[in-house]
C-alpha cells in the first residue's frame, strides 16, 4: 500500500489532476486540511473512507494517520491544498515516513499562483518587461527566512515577484519592496483564486495596503508584484516570422 500526495489545486473542486482525482477514488483513508481542500473534493472519496481534517493536527499526529492508514492496508491519500512541490511540508512528512519504511508518490497540483494569473489574464514571463519569476513569502509567524532570501533581497532583482502567505503582512511587503519597485509598480492580490468567493485587488505599491486592509482579507491569497502587470512587453522571438524553423544539418 502507499501513501498519495496528491495537488488538490487551488480550491475549485475540478482544478485537481485526472491522476489525482483517480487515486483519491480508490484511498479509504484520506488526510485534508479542512480550511483549504473543499468539500466536493471530498465526494470523490469511497464510500466509507476515514477522512481526517488535519488543520488542527501536529505534525507527528499527520503522520501517525498516514502510517496507520498504511499498514491497516490502505491506500492513503494526503492532499496539499495548491501543488506539492511548493509551501507544502511534504518533506518533513516523507522524512518521516521513510524512517518508517512507509512508501510514498507524489501527484503535482495546479499551484495557486498559475490560479491567480489565470484570474489575471495575465502571463507572467512578458519578453523585454520580466523574464523571470520568484516565488516566496516573509517569515511573519513561520519559520524564518535563509540568509539571502528575505524580501528586501530578493526585491533587488526586480524580477516578478508571486508572495504566498504574506497578506496579512502586507504593511511590510510594501516597505520592502518600495525602494527597489518604486510606488507606481502594479500589485494585484488575489484571494481564493478559483473559488466561487474569489476575490481580486489590483493597485500599486502606493494604494494596495489600504485595498488589501479595507476588503479584509487576510488569508489565502497570492501577492503579484511587478511591471509584467502593466506593460504590454514585445513579442516573442518563439513565434517571429524571422526565426528560422529550419533544423541545423
Amino acid at each position: 500500500m502507499t501513501v498519495h500526495f496528491i495537488g488538490a489545486g487551488p480550491g475549485a473542486a475540478d482544478l485537481i489532476t485526472v491522476r489525482g482525482r483517480d487515486l483519491l477514488a480508490r484511498c479509504a483513508v484520506c488526510l485534508f486540511a479542512g480550511s483549504l481542500v473543499p468539500a466536493e473534493l471530498l465526494a470523490v472519496c469511497p464510500p466509507g473512507a476515514r477522512l481526517v481534517d488535519t488543520q488542527h493536527l501536529t505534525l507527528d499526529q499527520i503522520v501517525d494517520e498516514l502510517t496507520a492508514g498504511h499498514r491497516a492496508g490502505h491506500d492513503v491519500a494526503r492532499l496539499c491544498s495548491g501543488d506539492p512541490s511548493v509551501f507544502s511540508a511534504v518533506t518533513e512528512q516523507a522524512r518521516r515516513l521513510d524512517a518508517a519504511g512507509v512508501t510514498y508518490d507524489i501527484t503535482p497540483g495546479v499551484p495557486a499562483f498559475a490560479a491567480a494569473a489565470a484570474t489575471l489574464r495575465q502571463e507572467l514571463t512578458v519578453p523585454g518587461i520580466g523574464q523571470s519569476v520568484v516565488l516566496t513569502r516573509i517569515a511573519a509567524r513561520a519559520t524564518p527566512m535563509p540568509p539571502g532570501e528575505e524580501l528586501a533581497s530578493l526585491g533587488a532583482s526586480r524580477a516578478t515577484l508571486v508572495l504566498h502567505l504574506a497578506v496579512q503582512r502586507i504593511d511590510t511587503v510594501v516597505t520592502d519592496l518600495l525602494p527597489h519597485y518604486g510606488a507606481s509598480c502594479p500589485v494585484a492580490v488575489v484571494a481564493r483564486a478559483s473559488r466561487p468567493d474569489e476575490l481580486v485587488l489590483r493597485g500599486t505599491l502606493a494604494d494596495i495596503t489600504e485595498q488589501v486592509r479595507k476588503a479584509g482579507v487576510q488569508r489565502t491569497a497570492v501577492i503579484i508584484v511587478g511591471q509584467v502587470l502593466a506593460l504590454p512587453g514585445c513579442e516573442s522571438h518563439l513565434y517571429s516570422a524571422a526565426r528560422s524553423r529550419t533544423a541545423p544539418e
